[in-house]
Protein backbone atom coordinates (compact mmCIF):
# COMPACT_ATOMS: atom_id res chain seq x y z
CA UNK A 1 0.00 0.00 0.00
CA UNK A 2 1.06 3.58 -0.34
CA UNK A 3 0.58 6.86 1.30
CA UNK A 4 -2.92 7.97 2.07
CA UNK A 5 -3.68 11.58 -0.03
CA UNK A 6 -3.19 14.64 1.45
CA UNK A 7 -6.02 15.92 3.41
CA UNK A 8 -7.26 19.74 3.39
CA UNK A 9 -4.26 22.74 3.94
CA UNK A 10 -4.61 23.72 0.38
CA UNK A 11 -3.77 27.26 1.60
CA UNK A 12 -0.57 25.99 3.06
CA UNK A 13 0.21 23.81 0.25
CA UNK A 14 -0.43 26.84 -2.32
CA UNK A 15 2.31 28.54 0.31
CA UNK A 16 4.69 25.49 -0.54
CA UNK A 17 4.02 25.50 -4.26
CA UNK A 18 4.50 29.01 -4.53
CA UNK A 19 8.12 29.10 -2.59
CA UNK A 20 9.10 26.19 -4.95
CA UNK A 21 8.18 27.68 -8.32
CA UNK A 22 10.30 30.93 -6.88
CA UNK A 23 13.55 28.40 -5.52
CA UNK A 24 13.15 30.12 -2.63
CA UNK A 25 11.87 27.67 -0.03
CA UNK A 26 13.56 27.33 3.56
CA UNK A 27 16.33 24.78 3.75
CA UNK A 28 14.69 24.01 7.12
CA UNK A 29 11.27 24.16 7.68
CA UNK A 30 9.32 24.14 11.12
CA UNK A 31 5.88 22.35 10.54
CA UNK A 32 3.33 22.87 13.59
CA UNK A 33 -0.15 22.25 14.62
CA UNK A 34 -2.12 20.44 16.66
CA UNK A 35 -1.65 16.54 16.92
CA UNK A 36 -2.53 14.19 14.36
CA UNK A 37 -3.58 16.76 11.98
CA UNK A 38 -1.62 15.45 9.27
CA UNK A 39 1.52 17.39 9.58
CA UNK A 40 4.04 14.66 9.07
CA UNK A 41 1.63 14.00 5.75
CA UNK A 42 2.42 17.41 4.59
CA UNK A 43 6.14 17.37 5.29
CA UNK A 44 6.38 13.90 3.05
CA UNK A 45 4.16 15.49 0.10
CA UNK A 46 6.86 18.58 0.37
CA UNK A 47 9.47 15.76 0.18
CA UNK A 48 7.47 14.28 -2.81
CA UNK A 49 7.05 17.58 -4.54
CA UNK A 50 11.07 18.83 -4.15
CA UNK A 51 11.83 15.57 -5.94
CA UNK A 52 8.65 15.07 -8.67
CA UNK A 53 10.25 15.04 -12.11
CA UNK A 54 6.51 16.56 -13.58
CA UNK A 55 4.93 18.68 -10.63
CA UNK A 56 1.93 20.63 -11.22
CA UNK A 57 0.27 23.46 -10.11
CA UNK A 58 -1.52 21.45 -7.27
CA UNK A 59 1.34 19.35 -6.37
CA UNK A 60 3.12 16.49 -7.08
CA UNK A 61 2.28 14.65 -10.22
CA UNK A 62 1.95 11.35 -8.16
CA UNK A 63 3.14 9.49 -11.74
CA UNK A 64 6.87 9.67 -12.29
CA UNK A 65 9.43 7.11 -10.84
CA UNK A 66 10.33 9.77 -7.91
CA UNK A 67 6.35 9.61 -6.66
CA UNK A 68 6.20 6.54 -6.92
CA UNK A 69 8.73 5.83 -4.49
CA UNK A 70 8.33 8.67 -2.21
CA UNK A 71 4.55 7.33 -1.88
CA UNK A 72 5.40 3.94 -0.98
CA UNK A 73 8.09 5.24 1.20
CA UNK A 74 10.78 3.49 -0.80
CA UNK A 75 12.56 6.71 -2.41
CA UNK A 76 16.51 6.21 -1.23
CA UNK A 77 16.66 10.39 -0.65
CA UNK A 78 13.52 11.01 1.54
CA UNK A 79 14.20 9.94 4.89
CA UNK A 80 11.51 9.76 7.26
CA UNK A 81 12.37 9.61 11.49
CA UNK A 82 9.75 9.33 13.80
CA UNK A 83 9.12 8.54 17.92
CA UNK A 84 10.12 4.28 18.48
CA UNK A 85 9.87 2.18 21.13
CA UNK A 86 13.71 1.93 22.42
CA UNK A 87 14.61 -1.47 21.85
CA UNK A 88 15.82 -3.56 25.01
CA UNK A 89 19.04 -5.16 25.55
CA UNK A 90 21.19 -2.69 23.55
CA UNK A 91 23.76 -0.25 24.22
CA UNK A 92 26.08 2.29 22.57
CA UNK A 93 27.11 1.12 18.71
CA UNK A 94 24.32 -1.96 19.19
CA UNK A 95 21.75 0.45 20.31
CA UNK A 96 22.16 3.02 17.22
CA UNK A 97 22.34 -0.61 15.27
CA UNK A 98 19.39 -1.30 16.90
CA UNK A 99 17.18 2.29 16.25
CA UNK A 100 17.80 1.66 12.94
CA UNK A 101 16.39 -1.47 12.36
CA UNK A 102 13.07 -0.56 14.30
CA UNK A 103 12.75 2.43 11.88
CA UNK A 104 12.78 -0.05 8.98
CA UNK A 105 10.84 -2.29 10.56
CA UNK A 106 8.21 0.62 11.58
CA UNK A 107 8.02 2.31 8.23
CA UNK A 108 6.90 -1.45 6.64
CA UNK A 109 3.98 -1.37 9.18
CA UNK A 110 3.35 2.18 7.85
CA UNK A 111 3.47 1.10 4.26
CA UNK A 112 0.64 -1.93 5.36
CA UNK A 113 -0.99 0.36 7.56
CA UNK A 114 -0.42 4.12 6.39
CA UNK A 115 -3.22 5.29 8.64
CA UNK A 116 -2.82 5.83 12.25
CA UNK A 117 -3.91 7.18 15.22
CA UNK A 118 -1.79 10.28 16.85
CA UNK A 119 -2.31 8.32 20.21
CA UNK A 120 0.42 5.56 21.14
CA UNK A 121 0.11 3.68 24.82
CA UNK A 122 3.82 2.46 24.96
CA UNK A 123 6.74 5.36 25.59
CA UNK A 124 8.63 6.40 22.00
CA UNK A 125 11.11 8.57 21.46
CA UNK A 126 13.76 10.12 19.21
CA UNK A 127 16.85 9.31 20.73
CA UNK A 128 20.09 10.09 20.41
CA UNK A 129 21.19 6.84 18.29
CA UNK A 130 18.71 7.91 15.67
CA UNK A 131 20.11 11.44 15.24
CA UNK A 132 23.18 9.53 15.01
CA UNK A 133 21.72 7.49 11.97
CA UNK A 134 20.44 10.41 10.62
CA UNK A 135 23.77 12.39 10.88
CA UNK A 136 25.33 9.65 8.96
CA UNK A 137 23.30 9.43 6.45
CA UNK A 138 23.02 13.10 6.11
CA UNK A 139 27.03 12.76 5.08
CA UNK A 140 26.38 10.61 2.12
CA UNK A 141 25.71 11.59 -1.46
CA UNK A 142 21.97 11.62 -2.76
CA UNK A 143 20.86 8.78 -4.91
CA UNK A 144 18.81 9.77 -7.07
CA UNK A 145 17.65 13.72 -5.85
CA UNK A 146 19.47 17.05 -6.03
CA UNK A 147 20.25 16.70 -2.23
CA UNK A 148 18.77 14.18 0.68
CA UNK A 149 15.46 15.44 2.50
CA UNK A 150 14.95 14.45 5.89
CA UNK A 151 11.33 14.58 7.35
CA UNK A 152 11.45 14.76 11.38
CA UNK A 153 8.18 13.99 12.98
CA UNK A 154 7.22 14.55 16.81
CA UNK A 155 10.12 16.94 17.01
CA UNK A 156 9.32 17.64 20.90
CA UNK A 157 10.30 14.36 21.85
CA UNK A 158 13.84 15.15 20.96
CA UNK A 159 14.22 16.66 24.37
CA UNK A 160 11.90 14.18 26.89
CA UNK A 161 14.11 15.50 29.90
CA UNK A 162 15.26 19.03 30.27
CA UNK A 163 18.06 17.35 31.94
CA UNK A 164 18.93 15.42 28.45
CA UNK A 165 18.84 17.08 25.14
CA UNK A 166 21.96 15.26 23.81
CA UNK A 167 19.47 14.18 20.57
CA UNK A 168 18.63 17.84 20.14
CA UNK A 169 21.88 19.06 20.59
CA UNK A 170 23.08 16.83 18.03
CA UNK A 171 20.44 17.76 15.31
CA UNK A 172 20.99 21.62 16.16
CA UNK A 173 24.70 21.29 14.87
CA UNK A 174 23.51 19.21 11.71
CA UNK A 175 20.69 22.25 11.19
CA UNK A 176 23.82 24.74 11.54
CA UNK A 177 26.52 23.26 8.88
CA UNK A 178 23.76 21.06 6.67
CA UNK A 179 25.89 19.03 4.55
CA UNK A 180 25.29 20.05 0.73
CA UNK A 181 21.70 20.37 -0.95
CA UNK A 182 20.23 18.58 2.20
CA UNK A 183 16.63 20.00 3.65
CA UNK A 184 14.96 19.74 6.90
CA UNK A 185 11.17 19.23 8.24
CA UNK A 186 10.56 19.13 11.59
CA UNK A 187 7.06 18.42 12.62
CA UNK A 188 5.64 19.20 16.67
CA UNK A 189 2.66 19.55 18.14
CA UNK A 190 4.44 21.85 21.23
CA UNK A 191 7.04 23.79 19.42
CA UNK A 192 7.74 25.41 22.90
CA UNK A 193 9.52 22.28 24.08
CA UNK A 194 11.54 22.46 20.91
CA UNK A 195 15.41 24.06 21.52
CA UNK A 196 15.22 28.00 21.21
CA UNK A 197 18.57 27.66 18.99
CA UNK A 198 16.26 24.90 16.96
CA UNK A 199 13.08 27.12 16.31
CA UNK A 200 15.54 29.54 14.93
CA UNK A 201 16.88 28.51 12.72
CA UNK A 202 13.61 27.02 11.08
CA UNK A 203 11.33 28.93 9.65
CA UNK A 204 7.54 28.50 10.75
CA UNK A 205 4.76 26.89 8.99
CA UNK A 206 1.72 26.61 10.72
CA UNK A 207 -1.07 23.62 9.82
CA UNK A 208 -4.75 24.10 11.40
CA UNK A 209 -7.27 21.92 11.92
CA UNK A 210 -9.54 20.21 9.25
CA UNK A 211 -13.49 21.06 9.38
CA UNK A 212 -15.38 18.44 11.13
CA UNK A 213 -17.11 16.96 8.05
CA UNK A 214 -13.31 17.16 6.19
CA UNK A 215 -12.68 14.56 8.73
CA UNK A 216 -15.92 12.51 8.71
CA UNK A 217 -16.36 12.55 5.34
CA UNK A 218 -12.64 11.24 5.59
CA UNK A 219 -13.56 8.27 8.20
CA UNK A 220 -16.37 7.16 6.27
CA UNK A 221 -14.35 6.74 2.80
CA UNK A 222 -11.25 5.62 4.33
CA UNK A 223 -12.38 3.20 6.94
CA UNK A 224 -15.53 2.97 6.54
CA UNK A 225 -17.18 4.49 9.52
CA UNK A 226 -20.58 4.95 9.91
CA UNK A 227 -21.34 8.62 9.37
CA UNK A 228 -23.18 9.47 12.70
CA UNK A 229 -19.91 7.85 14.27
CA UNK A 230 -17.43 9.76 12.20
CA UNK A 231 -19.42 12.99 12.75
CA UNK A 232 -19.06 12.11 16.44
CA UNK A 233 -15.60 11.20 16.51
CA UNK A 234 -14.52 14.43 14.27
CA UNK A 235 -16.06 16.78 16.61
CA UNK A 236 -14.56 15.41 19.64
CA UNK A 237 -11.22 15.48 17.19
CA UNK A 238 -11.04 19.05 16.84
CA UNK A 239 -10.00 18.94 13.11
CA UNK A 240 -7.66 15.80 13.29
CA UNK A 241 -7.96 13.12 11.40
CA UNK A 242 -5.07 11.25 13.21
CA UNK A 243 -7.05 11.72 16.72
CA UNK A 244 -10.50 11.25 15.14
CA UNK A 245 -8.81 7.53 14.45
CA UNK A 246 -8.29 7.63 18.31
CA UNK A 247 -11.80 8.15 18.97
CA UNK A 248 -12.95 4.97 16.80
CA UNK A 249 -13.44 1.74 18.57
CA UNK A 250 -11.18 -0.79 17.73
CA UNK A 251 -13.50 -3.68 17.92
CA UNK A 252 -15.55 -4.35 21.28
CA UNK A 253 -12.68 -1.84 23.05
CA UNK A 254 -12.93 1.40 23.39
CA UNK A 255 -11.00 3.70 20.93
CA UNK A 256 -7.75 4.59 22.72
CA UNK A 257 -8.13 7.69 23.21
CA UNK A 258 -11.94 7.54 24.16
CA UNK A 259 -10.53 5.23 26.95
CA UNK A 260 -8.39 8.31 27.76
CA UNK A 261 -10.83 10.83 28.02
CA UNK A 262 -12.97 8.89 30.34
CA UNK A 263 -10.01 8.36 32.34
CA UNK A 264 -9.48 11.94 32.78
CA UNK A 265 -12.59 12.45 33.29
CA UNK A 266 -12.49 9.87 36.55
CA UNK A 267 -9.44 12.06 37.28
CA UNK A 268 -11.71 15.58 37.74
CA UNK A 269 -14.39 13.17 39.23
CA UNK A 270 -12.30 12.27 42.23
CA UNK A 271 -10.66 15.83 42.28
CA UNK A 272 -14.62 17.38 42.76
CA UNK A 273 -16.05 14.00 45.16
CA UNK A 274 -14.40 15.54 48.52
CA UNK A 275 -12.27 14.03 50.98
CA UNK A 276 -9.27 12.22 50.19
CA UNK A 277 -9.78 8.63 49.35
CA UNK A 278 -10.84 9.16 45.89
CA UNK A 279 -7.42 11.18 44.92
CA UNK A 280 -5.65 8.06 46.54
CA UNK A 281 -7.97 5.37 44.95
CA UNK A 282 -7.11 7.17 41.72
CA UNK A 283 -3.25 7.65 42.08
CA UNK A 284 -3.02 3.88 42.82
CA UNK A 285 -4.63 2.42 39.23
CA UNK A 286 -1.70 3.94 37.50
CA UNK A 287 1.77 2.52 37.56
CA UNK A 288 4.65 3.89 39.54
CA UNK A 289 6.87 4.52 36.42
CA UNK A 290 6.38 6.12 32.77
CA UNK A 291 5.58 9.54 33.73
CA UNK A 292 5.17 10.59 30.17
CA UNK A 293 2.10 8.24 29.06
CA UNK A 294 0.36 10.93 31.46
CA UNK A 295 0.82 13.94 29.60
CA UNK A 296 -1.71 12.89 26.96
CA UNK A 297 -4.24 12.30 29.68
CA UNK A 298 -3.51 15.92 31.41
CA UNK A 299 -4.75 17.07 27.34
CA UNK A 300 -8.01 15.44 28.44
CA UNK A 301 -8.20 16.73 31.81
CA UNK A 302 -7.46 20.61 30.59
CA UNK A 303 -10.20 20.24 27.70
CA UNK A 304 -12.79 18.84 30.98
CA UNK A 305 -11.77 21.70 32.88
CA UNK A 306 -12.42 24.30 29.77
CA UNK A 307 -15.35 23.08 29.51
CA UNK A 308 -16.80 23.50 33.05
CA UNK A 309 -15.59 27.02 32.14
CA UNK A 310 -17.71 27.26 29.06
CA UNK A 311 -20.69 26.04 30.76
CA UNK A 312 -20.08 28.41 34.32
CA UNK A 313 -19.93 31.11 31.64
CA UNK A 314 -22.61 30.46 29.73
CA UNK A 315 -20.62 29.74 26.53
CA UNK A 316 -22.16 25.91 26.57
CA UNK A 317 -21.74 26.02 22.55
CA UNK A 318 -17.99 25.63 22.96
CA UNK A 319 -17.17 22.76 24.65
CA UNK A 320 -15.13 20.39 23.63
CA UNK A 321 -17.05 17.04 24.64
CA UNK A 322 -19.57 17.79 22.91
CA UNK A 323 -21.69 14.82 23.88
CA UNK A 324 -21.33 15.64 27.94
CA UNK A 325 -22.99 18.74 27.96
CA UNK A 326 -25.92 17.41 29.58
CA UNK A 327 -23.72 16.10 32.49
CA UNK A 328 -21.48 19.09 32.71
CA UNK A 329 -24.72 21.54 33.27
CA UNK A 330 -25.58 19.59 36.45
CA UNK A 331 -22.13 19.14 37.53
CA UNK A 332 -21.62 23.30 37.12
CA UNK A 333 -25.14 23.56 38.99
CA UNK A 334 -24.80 21.49 41.25
CA UNK A 335 -21.02 22.46 42.60
CA UNK A 336 -21.10 26.13 42.00
CA UNK A 337 -17.65 26.25 40.22
CA UNK A 338 -16.88 29.35 38.80
CA UNK A 339 -14.67 30.46 35.46
CA UNK A 340 -12.37 31.70 38.53
CA UNK A 341 -11.86 28.37 39.99
CA UNK A 342 -11.24 26.75 36.29
CA UNK A 343 -8.49 29.09 35.46
CA UNK A 344 -6.51 27.97 38.97
CA UNK A 345 -7.25 24.47 38.02
CA UNK A 346 -5.37 23.99 34.42
CA UNK A 347 -2.31 25.92 36.08
CA UNK A 348 -2.58 22.77 38.66
CA UNK A 349 -2.92 20.76 35.53
CA UNK A 350 -0.16 22.32 33.77
CA UNK A 351 2.54 21.81 36.95
CA UNK A 352 1.43 18.43 36.84
CA UNK A 353 2.65 17.79 33.01
CA UNK A 354 5.68 19.68 33.55
CA UNK A 355 6.51 17.07 36.24
CA UNK A 356 5.07 13.93 33.73
CA UNK A 357 8.01 15.74 31.46
CA UNK A 358 10.42 15.16 34.33
CA UNK A 359 9.73 11.38 35.08
CA UNK A 360 8.35 11.63 38.46
CA UNK A 361 6.61 9.02 39.93
CA UNK A 362 2.93 9.25 37.92
CA UNK A 363 1.37 8.15 41.50
CA UNK A 364 2.40 11.06 43.24
CA UNK A 365 1.75 13.26 40.23
CA UNK A 366 -1.92 11.94 40.22
CA UNK A 367 -2.48 11.81 44.08
CA UNK A 368 -1.07 15.60 44.08
CA UNK A 369 -2.43 16.76 40.82
CA UNK A 370 -6.13 15.54 42.63
CA UNK A 371 -5.52 17.35 45.99
CA UNK A 372 -4.50 20.49 44.22
CA UNK A 373 -7.59 20.49 41.82
CA UNK A 374 -9.58 20.04 45.03
CA UNK A 375 -8.31 23.53 46.39
CA UNK A 376 -8.50 24.97 43.15
CA UNK A 377 -11.89 23.79 42.46
CA UNK A 378 -13.74 24.07 46.30
CA UNK A 379 -17.00 22.73 45.12
CA UNK A 380 -19.82 23.28 47.13
CA UNK A 381 -22.15 20.40 46.18
CA UNK A 382 -25.41 19.58 47.21
CA UNK A 383 -25.40 16.12 46.12
CA UNK A 384 -23.07 13.12 44.17
CA UNK A 385 -23.63 14.14 40.48
CA UNK A 386 -19.79 13.37 39.27
CA UNK A 387 -19.79 10.20 38.48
Amino acid sequence: MSLHPLVGHEDVRQTILGAVARESLPAALLVHGPKGVGKQRLALWIGQLLMCDSPTNSGPCDRCGPCKMGLNLEHPDLNWYFPLLRPKGASGERLVGALEDARMDALADRRAEPLQSSHFDELRGLYLGMVRNLRRRATMRPAMAEGQIFVIGNAELLVPQESSPEAANALLKLLEEPPGAARFILTTSEPGRLLATIRSRTVPVHVAGLPDETVASFLVDARGVDHQVALWAARLSQGSIGRALGFLPDRDDLGSLEALRRKAYALIAAAMAGGPVGGYTTALSFSPAGARKLVDLFGFAEEWLRDLGAVASGAGDSIFNHDAREKLEEIVSSTGVLPSDIANALTRVEEARELAFGNVNPQLIVDGLVRALRKALKPQRTREVVR
